[in-house]
């Protein structure tokens, strides 16, 4: 498990040189322009709730509604049923990002770290400006006690989105336990 955290560290150290898959939508890139630029937490909060919904989009309705209904599972801590949802998603759509953070997601809240390293892995590899997937990252690298990686993380994130403003106060309070750290 460790060389596992190991090179989901070094993908997550290497997020800004990575270019998006083709895959993403193309209004992502004005989103995450836009994102830096603002210094208004409203126009930030609405930036990020566009970004989210663009992920979680889908061209068939249909289908962006099967991955709703898994998180709306997944919220009611049914992970049975959210797991009969993803799984056909992830396996039908393997370039949705969203789908697989979602199931990286449902890993977590199982305890299955090694599975929802892979898919937060393949979610980055897909949309390396996931900064939920990196947080997802982040937290799971504090459950194991890995306080320097999560440290790493959350700067990551910070770095693509940086109106987090929990992500903000862990990273203050890891770098006062931790100490800064080289990139």
């Amino acid at each position: 498990m460790k060389t596992t955290l190991e090179a989901l560290l070094k993908l997550v150290t290497s997020l800004r040189a990575r270019a998006p898959a083709v895959t993403q939508p193309a209004q992502l890139d004005e989103l995450f322009a836009a994102l830096q630029s603002t210094d208004v937490g409203d126009q930030a909060g609405e930036i990020e709730q566009r970004i989210w919904s663009l992920w979680a989009g889908h061209p068939d309705a249909a289908v962006a509604r099967r991955l709703e209904l898994a998180t709306r599972a997944m919220a009611r801590e049914e992970f049975d049923r959210a797991g009969r949802l993803l799984e056909p998603l992830v396996s039908e759509f393997p370039d949705w990002a969203e789908a697989h953070n979602q199931r990286a997601t449902l890993c977590y809240l199982e305890n299955r770290d090694a599975e929802s390293f892979a898919s937060i892995r393949r979610t980055l590899e897909l949309e390396p400006r996931h900064f939920g997937a990196v947080c997802g990252f982040a937290q799971i690298c504090l459950r194991r006690g890995q306080r320097a990686a999560a440290l790493l993380a959350f700067e990551a994130a910070l770095a693509i989105n940086p109106h987090l403003a929990g992500v903000s106060a862990a990273v203050e309070e890891l770098r006062g336990t931790v100490g800064p750290t080289l990139h």
